[in-house]
């Protein structure tokens, strides 16, 4: 008999085990499908509401897409780094509960930025595209809309990954572990959980702002911490859970 309880699987928790494998087996699915004319964006990921795709149960099963192999790769990164321990902390049920929780929370910003956003991103790229002032082109679509006719534009705005749970995690590590001091890659300078999750979160938010990287979904980032900080601080209150950490 070979004793598994020391192996790399055997030393995981058992929810941050199977949601890796979840992913993993997502992604491989993800490369496999469109082989047989499938596509699991189609259906699984976060379409803004407004889409003919658009579903609710998107804003659960986007968190296992992912784009590649390096956005897969760094979102297992960090939820086997840190949502083993988190984990250990919460106990399994709580973990998973905060986990989908944040993961939800991002999706509900990302549909909140949407719909803010959608007309000053998309309606100067139209206008210019089809040679037409950008107020023709808001008369356009407004008519369209009003007609209830089927909007191409809004079945191209996507979102996947489990970033929004992962930051979720780094956000309940800071706050749990506030002066554990963490190594960043390529940077051999010691840096406490505490400042390294108050940089994303400011990185995040001025990326957000000022639309750089705009492929990525900095305020779904955003929006998993913000509902990781109320679960956190809504426990604490409750004194279900926190102990002296923060």
């Amino acid at each position: 008999m070979h004793n598994t309880g020391n192996s790399f699987l055997g030393s995981i928790p058992t929810v941050t085990k199977n949601l890796l494998i979840i992913n993993i087996i997502v992604f491989v699915a993800q490369s496999v499908l469109p082989r047989i004319g499938i596509s699991a964006e189609q259906y699984l990921a976060l379409h803004y509401y407004a889409s003919s795709n658009f579903n609710l149960a998107q804003i659960v099963t986007y968190m296992f897409l992912h784009a590649d192999i390096s956005h897969i790769f760094f979102n297992m990164f960090s939820l086997w780094m840190f949502g083993r321990v988190l984990e250990q902390v919460m106990g399994g049920k709580r973990f998973l509960f905060y986990y989908i929780s944040c993961g939800i929370g991002a999706a509900l910003a990302q549909e909140v930025v949407w719909a803010l956003t959608w007309r000053s991103t998309y309606i100067p790229a139209l206008a210019q595209l089809n040679n037409i002032s950008v107020a023709e082109m808001t008369a356009y679509i407004d008519k369209a809309l009003a007609l209830g006719e089927h909007m191409p534009l809004f079945d191209s705005m996507i979102t996947i990954g489990a970033s929004g749970g992962v930051f979720g995690i780094l956000l309940a590590f800071g706050m749990l572990f506030p002066n554990l001091p963490l190594y960043l890659m390529f940077v051999p300078i010691p840096i406490k959980a505490k400042w390294m999750v108050i940089g994303y979160g400011v990185i995040e938010l001025m990326f957000g702002i000022t639309g750089t990287l705009d492929s990525v979904a900095h305020f779904a980032h955003l929006g998993g911490m913000l509902i990781g900080f109320i679960i956190l601080i809504f426990w604490k209150k409750k004194g279900q859970f926190g102990g002296g950490y923060y």
